[in-house]
């Protein structure tokens, strides 16, 4: 038993010296480099895509330009899909994930949440000549979502979001059948085909709805009914408790003296900052 307690110690010191090695790697890290990898999303106007000359632009590059700014660093982006982007187990090809980021349950498990920085608003998207005036219209239709987001987990019923102060989640539709999309804009893309041709509608934050009908996609959002509302956090490797709570005190400061305000504002038209 002796022998066996000694060990055990021994374990323990062990991980100890190992969680006190690896304490702040990334900050270490990035501030040794100066710079910083940023890992969000290519085609998801107008949070984040790729402008005509090919560069990476977005409300989600601006704010992750402005991060890099106040610590110092230059930034590069990287984008890998959804499922990695927030899986977690990054391994250092990334520091810092901007990419519009619901805090769920199932992801507090796998990765960090820095902060919230905006809000958004999840809306019933139809054709322009659908005859739906409210969600109940909606029952029995094909709904298309983007698939491993807060869209398809409401559309099922499995919607959990890890953050204080929120009501709970209504659920006011009941689909015929759900089809799901590898990428934002794919199920407006069917959608735009027509009234009920592939899809009755989509379910998709309104700063995306808006920007896709700005752009031509002969679409209307179904007024005073929002589906919910969800926080968006910049994310962080797990583990890292001094990183994550140094970019968060960047957002509480960028928030706090109006940057991100003025940043909704440019990108969506007014103010998704306020809590």
């Amino acid at each position: 038993m002796k022998k066996l307690m000694i060990h055990l110690a021994a374990a323990a010191a062990a991980v100890a010296l190992s969680v006190q090695a690896h304490a702040g790697e990334t900050l270490d890290r990035v501030m040794g480099k100066k710079a910083m990898v940023v890992a969000t999303n290519s085609g998801w106007p107008p949070q984040s895509y790729l402008d005509d000359n090919n560069e990476m632009v977005g409300f989600d590059i601006d704010v992750s330009r402005e991060i890099a700014k106040r610590l110092g660093v230059e930034v590069s982006f990287e984008t890998p899909d959804w499922q990695t982007l927030t899986g977690g187990h990054w391994q250092g090809r990334y520091d810092l994930g901007v990419g519009s980021v619901t805090p769920t349950k199932a992801r507090a498990q796998v990765i960090d949440f820095a902060g919230i920085y905006y809000y958004s608003p999840y809306v019933f998207v139809v054709h322009k000549d659908s005859q739906a005036k409210g969600v109940a219209d909606l029952n029995g239709k094909v709904i298309g979502v983007e698939t491993g987001t807060t869209s398809e987990d409401y559309i099922r019923r499995q919607l959990q979001i890890d953050a204080p102060g929120l009501p709970p989640v209504e659920y006011k539709l009941e689909p015929g059948e759900v089809r799901t999309f590898a990428d934002s804009m794919l199920p407006f893309d069917d959608l735009r085909l027509g009234d009920g041709m592939r899809l009755d509608a989509v379910i998709a934050p309104e700063q995306t709805a808006l920007n896709a009908i700005k752009n031509g996609y002969p679409l209307k959002v179904i007024e005073g009914e929002y589906a919910f509302r969800e926080p968006l956090v910049v994310i962080a490797e797990k583990g890292d408790a001094e990183w994550t709570a140094k970019i968060g005190e960047l957002i509480a400061a960028m928030k706090a003296d109006g940057t991100l305000s003025k940043l909704t504002t440019k990108w969506y038209g007014k103010d998704y900052s306020a809590d």
